[in-house]
């Protein structure tokens, strides 16, 4: 198949750890590199970010990418992308006069306004994925929330023009049904892990303490790192390293590491926390063997990365019981939820999971099971080729009965 992929501020090629630059960027990629191994015919769209960039790039995974003129060729951020999307619509209906593609797959809802514009255009299949909901945003952010007041409107719309929504988890369902979109049209596909590059054995970085938590995200605060330094003070003889942010020699100026150092200070931990900025991919399996305990503990979290990368290297994940994470994370097997900011059942979990190493050993072999047997990208993508073909044949259908 001839596969377009758009995903307007999640570049595959990014380097991630950055406010925009995260688990959608690697999504994108491995699903990308998947589907080329496959055999397919696979073209990301997304938009210019630099003047530099070239505008068609082959990656050495077999798929491509478009850097698409839509605004200036700068970092913007995502939530002020939407006045852009005209532009960027109207270089991908021009593309497809010449390389119309069999079927796209549009990731987070501009890209699906994008795609549901182009797709009715040329009569191609459409599928979707959103990553991340508005009303989800607005409900744990508040009048925080920077997503611009259409996004909500915007979401159904963009549903229910999709022939299929891909779901990466069993909330998103829910949250999808609550919205008025038909289950008949959604399945549930997760995210995967790269299970040869994640792996238990191999080099780890020595601990300075007796146990070690790691914990990796976009440095924001709703991923909960402050609540792992408020703990900190009731887990003796233990270290936090949190990878997160930009690189470290640009992380005096981030102003939630800031916060996060005078939270450690003020704690008495400063000396046990570290905060990494900005870990390369090829150094991230290591890291994570380092832990005793890798904890994902955000307010929310539309799917979640990290913790099956954990469990693929064998360590125990301590997860907060919020969207996709209670898919992935079984607790009492290959690790622990609990509540959302909850400090009192944070603290008294990592008590319990430090304090027993028969328990986590077994719970990292549990979870290295459970990502070799669901989670690798070569499934995850077979699985997604089946609803592309799916979308195939119900408009070929269509098209015959016309």
């Amino acid at each position: 198949m001839r596969i377009a992929m758009i995903s307007e501020h999640a570049n595959p090629l990014a380097v991630l750890g950055g406010v925009d630059a995260g688990g959608q960027n690697l999504h994108v990629a491995e699903l990308s590199k998947a589907l080329a191994a496959d055999g397919h015919d696979v073209t990301v769209y997304t938009r210019q970010n630099a003047p530099d960039q070239d505008r068609f790039v082959t990656t050495p995974q077999g798929y491509r990418v478009v850097h698409v003129p839509a605004g200036p060729p700068r970092s913007v951020p995502r939530d002020e992308q939407l006045p852009h999307m005209a532009a960027f619509t109207e270089f991908v209906d021009d593309h497809w006069r010449t390389e119309k593609p069999d079927v796209v797959h549009s990731h987070f809802w501009m890209s699906g306004l994008v795609a549901a514009v182009a797709a009715k255009r040329h009569g191609v299949p459409m599928t979707h994925t959103y990553h991340a909901l508005g009303t989800v945003k607005r409900r744990y952010q508040g009048k925080v929330d920077t997503s611009p007041p259409s996004r909500i409107a915007t979401e159904r719309l963009v549903g229910r023009n999709a022939d299929r929504i891909i779901a990466m988890c069993a909330d998103e369902v829910t949250e999808l049904s609550m919205m008025g979109l038909s289950k008949k049209r959604i399945e549930i596909v997760p995210s995967g892990v790269d299970c040869a590059r994640f792996v238990p054995d191999g080099p780890r970085p020595a601990k300075k303490l007796e146990h070690r938590l790691v914990s990796v995200g976009r440095l924001v605060p709703r991923k909960g790192f402050a609540e792992l330094i408020a703990v900190l003070p009731s887990l003796p003889d233990t270290e936090l390293v949190i990878a997160a942010g930009p690189a470290r020699a640009r992380m005096a100026d981030d102003p939630e590491a800031k916060r996060l150092r005078e939270l450690a200070k003020r704690l008495g931990v400063a000396g046990r926390v570290r905060l990494a900025g900005q870990v390369p991919r090829n150094r991230m399996p290591e890291l994570l063997r380092s832990a005793d305990v890798v904890a994902c503990v955000p307010w929310y979290e539309p799917f979640g990365i990290v913790p099956l990368e954990a469990m693929a290297c064998g360590v125990p994940v301590l997860a907060s019981s919020v969207g996709g994470l209670t898919d992935t994370v079984v607790d009492g097997v290959t690790g622990v939820l609990v509540p959302p900011r909850r400090r009192a059942s944070l603290a008294a979990a990592l008590k319990s999971l430090l304090g027993d190493p028969i328990k986590r050993t077994f719970m990292g072999a549990a979870g290295r099971d459970r990502v070799e047997s669901r989670y690798p990208w070569s499934v995850i993508a077979a699985q997604t080729a089946r609803i592309y073909e799916s979308c195939l044949e119900t408009a070929q259908l269509a098209g015959s009965r016309g």
